[in-house]
Protein backbone atom coordinates (compact mmCIF):
# COMPACT_ATOMS: atom_id res chain seq x y z
CA UNK A 1 0.00 0.00 0.00
CA UNK A 2 2.84 2.38 0.83
CA UNK A 3 4.46 1.74 -2.54
CA UNK A 4 1.20 2.56 -4.32
CA UNK A 5 0.96 5.88 -2.50
CA UNK A 6 4.54 6.82 -3.25
CA UNK A 7 4.11 6.00 -6.95
CA UNK A 8 0.87 8.02 -6.98
CA UNK A 9 2.71 11.00 -5.46
CA UNK A 10 5.43 10.66 -8.11
CA UNK A 11 2.78 10.54 -10.83
CA UNK A 12 1.24 13.70 -9.50
CA UNK A 13 4.60 15.50 -9.74
CA UNK A 14 5.40 14.22 -13.23
CA UNK A 15 4.84 16.71 -16.07
CA UNK A 16 1.77 16.18 -18.23
CA UNK A 17 2.36 15.89 -21.98
CA UNK A 18 1.41 19.08 -23.83
CA UNK A 19 1.24 21.22 -20.68
CA UNK A 20 4.26 23.36 -19.91
CA UNK A 21 5.27 24.71 -16.55
CA UNK A 22 4.56 28.40 -15.92
CA UNK A 23 7.37 30.59 -17.22
CA UNK A 24 9.59 32.24 -14.67
CA UNK A 25 9.39 36.03 -14.87
CA UNK A 26 12.44 37.68 -16.39
CA UNK A 27 14.60 39.92 -14.24
CA UNK A 28 15.97 43.37 -14.99
CA UNK A 29 19.57 43.13 -16.26
CA UNK A 30 21.39 46.41 -15.57
CA UNK A 31 25.09 47.19 -14.94
CA UNK A 32 26.33 49.33 -12.01
CA UNK A 33 25.96 52.53 -14.11
CA UNK A 34 22.25 51.78 -14.66
CA UNK A 35 22.66 50.75 -18.30
CA UNK A 36 21.23 47.76 -20.11
CA UNK A 37 23.50 46.24 -22.80
CA UNK A 38 22.56 44.26 -25.89
CA UNK A 39 23.98 43.27 -29.26
CA UNK A 40 21.99 43.80 -32.45
CA UNK A 41 22.72 42.23 -35.82
CA UNK A 42 21.42 42.75 -39.36
CA UNK A 43 23.05 41.64 -42.63
CA UNK A 44 26.79 42.08 -41.94
CA UNK A 45 26.37 44.87 -39.39
CA UNK A 46 26.87 44.39 -35.66
CA UNK A 47 25.71 47.00 -33.13
CA UNK A 48 26.65 47.15 -29.46
CA UNK A 49 23.93 49.12 -27.69
CA UNK A 50 23.68 50.59 -24.18
CA UNK A 51 20.34 51.98 -22.97
CA UNK A 52 19.87 54.10 -19.84
CA UNK A 53 17.26 56.48 -18.48
CA UNK A 54 17.67 59.96 -19.95
CA UNK A 55 16.30 62.57 -22.30
CA UNK A 56 16.04 60.59 -25.56
CA UNK A 57 19.51 61.35 -26.97
CA UNK A 58 20.74 58.69 -29.42
CA UNK A 59 24.48 58.58 -30.15
CA UNK A 60 25.89 56.28 -32.84
CA UNK A 61 29.68 55.87 -33.10
CA UNK A 62 30.19 59.11 -31.16
CA UNK A 63 27.94 61.15 -33.45
CA UNK A 64 24.31 62.20 -33.16
CA UNK A 65 21.80 59.85 -34.77
CA UNK A 66 20.59 62.54 -37.23
CA UNK A 67 24.13 63.08 -38.49
CA UNK A 68 25.15 59.40 -38.70
CA UNK A 69 21.87 58.22 -40.24
CA UNK A 70 20.96 61.10 -42.54
CA UNK A 71 17.99 59.40 -44.24
CA UNK A 72 14.63 59.82 -42.50
CA UNK A 73 13.78 56.14 -43.09
CA UNK A 74 16.87 55.04 -41.17
CA UNK A 75 16.02 57.42 -38.31
CA UNK A 76 12.46 56.04 -38.30
CA UNK A 77 13.78 52.46 -38.12
CA UNK A 78 15.81 53.32 -35.02
CA UNK A 79 12.82 55.01 -33.33
CA UNK A 80 10.44 52.06 -33.87
CA UNK A 81 11.16 50.23 -30.57
CA UNK A 82 10.45 53.44 -28.62
CA UNK A 83 7.24 54.11 -30.58
CA UNK A 84 5.92 50.60 -29.94
CA UNK A 85 6.77 50.69 -26.23
CA UNK A 86 5.58 54.33 -25.89
CA UNK A 87 8.90 55.32 -24.31
CA UNK A 88 9.88 58.22 -26.62
CA UNK A 89 12.31 60.63 -24.97
CA UNK A 90 12.78 58.51 -21.85
CA UNK A 91 16.00 56.66 -22.69
CA UNK A 92 19.46 57.67 -23.86
CA UNK A 93 21.10 55.29 -26.33
CA UNK A 94 24.81 54.86 -26.98
CA UNK A 95 25.61 52.56 -29.89
CA UNK A 96 28.76 51.47 -31.67
CA UNK A 97 28.18 49.90 -35.07
CA UNK A 98 30.57 48.15 -37.43
CA UNK A 99 30.25 46.28 -40.70
CA UNK A 100 27.70 46.41 -43.47
CA UNK A 101 26.10 49.51 -44.94
CA UNK A 102 23.94 52.20 -43.39
CA UNK A 103 20.68 50.29 -43.90
CA UNK A 104 22.03 47.18 -42.22
CA UNK A 105 23.54 49.25 -39.44
CA UNK A 106 20.20 50.97 -38.76
CA UNK A 107 18.53 47.56 -38.56
CA UNK A 108 21.27 46.33 -36.21
CA UNK A 109 20.82 49.34 -33.93
CA UNK A 110 17.04 48.78 -33.88
CA UNK A 111 17.58 45.13 -32.95
CA UNK A 112 20.02 46.12 -30.22
CA UNK A 113 17.73 48.84 -28.80
CA UNK A 114 14.80 46.41 -28.64
CA UNK A 115 16.93 43.77 -26.90
CA UNK A 116 18.35 46.30 -24.42
CA UNK A 117 14.89 47.75 -23.65
CA UNK A 118 13.58 44.29 -22.80
CA UNK A 119 16.54 43.77 -20.47
CA UNK A 120 15.91 47.15 -18.84
CA UNK A 121 12.12 46.66 -18.65
CA UNK A 122 11.14 42.96 -19.00
CA UNK A 123 7.44 43.90 -19.25
CA UNK A 124 8.08 45.31 -22.75
CA UNK A 125 9.14 41.91 -24.12
CA UNK A 126 5.65 41.00 -25.38
CA UNK A 127 5.22 44.21 -27.36
CA UNK A 128 8.70 43.93 -28.86
CA UNK A 129 8.22 40.28 -29.77
CA UNK A 130 4.84 40.78 -31.47
CA UNK A 131 6.37 43.49 -33.68
CA UNK A 132 9.33 41.26 -34.56
CA UNK A 133 12.05 43.51 -33.12
CA UNK A 134 13.65 40.77 -31.02
CA UNK A 135 14.14 38.38 -33.92
CA UNK A 136 17.39 38.70 -35.84
CA UNK A 137 16.60 39.23 -39.52
CA UNK A 138 18.62 36.38 -41.01
CA UNK A 139 18.42 37.54 -44.64
CA UNK A 140 21.86 38.18 -46.13
CA UNK A 141 23.16 38.70 -49.66
CA UNK A 142 23.44 35.48 -51.66
CA UNK A 143 26.96 34.76 -52.88
CA UNK A 144 27.96 35.07 -56.52
CA UNK A 145 28.33 31.76 -58.34
CA UNK A 146 30.97 30.91 -60.93
CA UNK A 147 29.77 30.95 -64.55
CA UNK A 148 27.15 33.56 -63.68
CA UNK A 149 27.07 37.36 -63.77
CA UNK A 150 25.78 37.50 -60.19
CA UNK A 151 24.18 35.20 -57.67
CA UNK A 152 21.48 34.09 -60.14
CA UNK A 153 21.84 36.33 -63.17
CA UNK A 154 23.29 34.63 -66.22
CA UNK A 155 25.44 36.21 -68.90
CA UNK A 156 23.62 37.35 -72.04
CA UNK A 157 22.76 34.49 -74.37
CA UNK A 158 23.93 34.81 -77.97
CA UNK A 159 22.53 32.46 -80.57
CA UNK A 160 25.05 33.44 -83.28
Amino acid sequence: MATELSSFAELKKAPVAGVSAPATPREKEVDPQGRAYATGRRKNAVARVWVKLGTGKITVNGRDQKIYFARPTQQMVIQQPFDVSQRNGQFDVIATVSGGGLSGQAGAVRHGIAQALTKFEPALRGAMKTNGFLTRDSRVVERKKYGRAGARRRFQFSKR
